[in-house]
């Protein structure tokens, strides 16, 4: 039998880390917002994200796209790091030995703590070295202008940073549908840097997401 002792001496069970009550402090009057480790948060009101897209859709057209990537994949890269030192730290165990469910739902309640809407891993294509991702209410889709092409740029770009930092190999996120186009949510493939060129065509022939998909399990080299 367990006794009284044994339970105090027992370390305390962690709660949600990224619980918003608990993970996002600061003045609010005075507009400073902080993580519960005293990191600086900043908050970029839609109105902005919108001024964003217009501004580098003016200036650089079809270049925007990639602009917005390549400003992803550096916020990922800090992202990654800050997300691997405060899970660490917190739950005293290694990110690469924390158990897969754990990890998952602390990434989950992160990505919407952040404000980056609710976001939803599938692992039916790991055998075949594909993860799908999905997101919902991105504030990105909801900013860009609408149906004018895939918009979640800045998410495609931290999925790459992270997952490539996570794994130590060299990934790419494929968004292959986006809730600016009129889709229920923003998919996402990620897999080898290698392995994902044949999908960029298969996208820009007009193929979904379910036939990219497909295409890359079977291996396939042509549509």
């Amino acid at each position: 039998m367990i006794s009284v002792a044994d339970l105090v001496r027992e370390k305390p069970l962690k709660g949600n880390y990224f619980a918003p009550s608990a993970y996002v402090q600061g003045d609010f009057e005075l507009g400073l917002l902080e993580t519960r480790l005293g990191s600086r948060l900043i908050a970029l009101p839609e109105v902005f994200l919108q001024g964003v897209y217009e501004g580098l859709n003016e200036e650089l057209g079809q270049a925007s796209g990639l602009v917005l990537y390549n400003c992803g994949k550096w916020w990922g890269k800090s992202f990654y790091r800050r997300f691997l030192q405060e899970v660490s730290e917190y739950y005293e165990t290694p990110l690469a030995q924390m158990e897969m469910v754990e990890f998952l739902s602390c990434l989950k309640q992160c990505w919407k703590t952040h404000g980056w809407g609710v976001i939803e891993f599938n692992f039916d294509y790991y055998s075949q070295g594909f993860i799908v991702v999905n997101t919902v209410n991105s504030p990105f889709a909801q900013a860009a202008p609408q149906g004018e092409g895939f918009a979640c740029q800045p998410e495609a770009g931290i999925l790459t940073s992270f997952f490539s930092q996570l794994t130590g190999e060299d990934l790419l996120a494929l968004q292959t549908s986006c809730e600016s186009m009129g889709a229920s949510a923003n998919y996402f493939i990620i897999g080898l840097n290698e392995r994902m060129k044949s999908a960029k065509a298969w996208l820009e022939e007009g193929h979904d997401h379910e036939m990219v998909i497909n295409l890359l399990c079977s291996g396939s080299s042509e549509a």
